[in-house]
């Protein structure tokens, strides 16, 4: 089979939602069993991200004043937030986590605080979007006693402090060596309680990055050639994003029997005719992520991948009814497993069947709270974004997952990519932006 009759099959072609891409020479990669990296020429893709702006400071200012609000509502005197999605989403700060602390502190009442180490103070400064208080602890010194001289500067010796679940140990147990008068309690329904819902500027954030990830897609779906191994498809769909904008580019590329498994294994296989391609990436804009699924076949489908696929790709349509506003996330997942026992899968997480959760909830994290995952009783509401992926695997044989991602406005989900028509034609189309 060459190219042209797979674009035919695949139908990836005749797009038209996507402005067309550049095409490249025929990539070159090395014989089977040999590792080797596929690049898409940099001429071939063009950034798309440039008309993007990212969160302003006095949208942080709002995140702040609402988190502020929130502590007031549950009784925390303060919240201490350790490097990574939450510090940058308050703060602007992008940090890592190390055995010398860096956080950020917010009171209930008066100004944000940074502590960092005194020779990291000017690198953390240079991401710092809001506040102008940055203490700093030398090497001999501890930084909880820099962090109860910030508390106490706001009034704050006693109450309720909170802290994310993912704080280390040793964070709490300094904080609460320091500040023996005050309680630890949990942070989330602070900072879940902002980060959950998103903000238009933060849905077009994620609109474009899901753009870009469609479009790697459109451009790699056209590359592909029987004897490519995943390591070159996963590097050709990153190099694709990247080049179109995308940053920490990402990307699983699973054939055969190994889309069987969700996150693959260690064999190595390639491409051959009427081979099952299951490829799961995505990237981020300015902080903000895309998680895009799709299956598709090289060449002739069997009539039981193409009965499958066309399960799955109903499976998502009944994810999306289930998604009304007001019902808890859990009864989408439950919905699924309805509708799947009908077609002779197991109600549960047993194989072959959907064997993870129907979708995670993704923003500035790939995965965050909520989930479509039985049992979770938080109810659906306007900002809310979800992957929607009820995939179905058969052991030793293949595996389908088709996955696009949501949000909820005020009156009904909407999504970000609008999933793919039928095996046929597996890339699906970019969905204007509802808000």
């Amino acid at each position: 089979m060459n190219k042209r009759d797979f674009l035919k099959l695949s139908g990836a072609a005749t797009l038209a939602p996507l402005a067309p891409l550049a095409m490249m020479s025929t990539a070159t990669f090395a014989g089977a069993g040999e590792t080797a990296s596929v690049s898409a020429s940099p001429s071939s893709l063009q950034s798309i991200t440039s008309g993007v702006s990212p969160i302003t400071n006095a949208e942080r200012e709002t995140r702040i004043k609402k988190a502020q609000a929130l502590m007031a509502q549950h009784n925390m005197a303060a919240i201490i937030i350790e490097p990574g999605a939450a510090m940058d989403y308050f703060s602007g700060i992008q940090w890592w986590r190390s055995e010398r602390l860096t956080a950020l502190i917010i009171p209930q009442k008066g100004d944000v605080a940074v502590v960092t180490p005194f020779f990291e103070q000017p690198s953390v400064l240079e991401s710092l979007k809001v506040g102008n208080d940055v203490r700093v602890w030398q090497e001999h010194e501890s930084p909880f006693d820099v962090v109860a001289n910030i508390l106490k500067s706001r009034g704050i010796e006693k109450g309720n402090i909170g802290f994310e679940s993912s704080v280390r140990y040793f964070v709490v147990t300094g904080v609460t060596n320091a500040l023996p008068n005050m309680n630890i309690v949990a942070a989330e329904p602070v900072t879940r309680g902002c980060r959950m819902y998103k903000t238009a500027a933060e849905l077009t954030l994620m609109h474009k990055a899901n753009e870009v990830t469609l479009r790697a897609y459109e451009y790699v779906f056209s590359k592909l050639e029987i004897g490519m191994s995943q390591a070159q498809v996963k590097s050709l769909m990153n190099s694709a994003q990247q080049q179109l904008g995308g940053s920490g580019a990402w990307c699983l590329a699973l054939f055969n029997d190994a889309s069987a498994y969700p996150h693959g294994t260690n064999a190595k296989q390639t491409i051959s005719e009427g081979s099952v391609i299951l490829l799961d990436s995505g990237c981020s804009v300015h902080g903000y992520q895309s998680d895009i699924s799709r299956t598709l076949v090289f060449g002739k489908a069997s009539q039981q991948v193409v009965d499958v696929w066309n399960t799955v790709r109903e499976g998502q349509n009944v994810a999306f009814a289930a998604a009304k506003i007001g019902t808890a996330a859990g009864k989408v997942d439950d919905a699924v497993r309805k509708y799947y026992v009908t077609q002779g899968f197991d109600k549960d997480y047993a194989l072959p069947g959907l064997s993870h959760r129907t979708g995670h909830g993704i923003g500035m994290e790939g995965h965050e709270s909520v989930n479509f995952v039985r049992g979770e009783t938080t109810p659906l509401n306007k900002g809310m974004c979800f992957s929607n992926e009820p995939g179905l695997y058969i052991p030793g044989e293949f595996g389908v997952r088709l996955e696009d991602c949501l949000y909820m406005t005020d009156k009904a989900p909407v999504y970000f990519t609008e999933p793919p028509e039928s095996i046929e034609k597996p890339l699906g189309k970019l969905i204007p932006l509802a808000v």
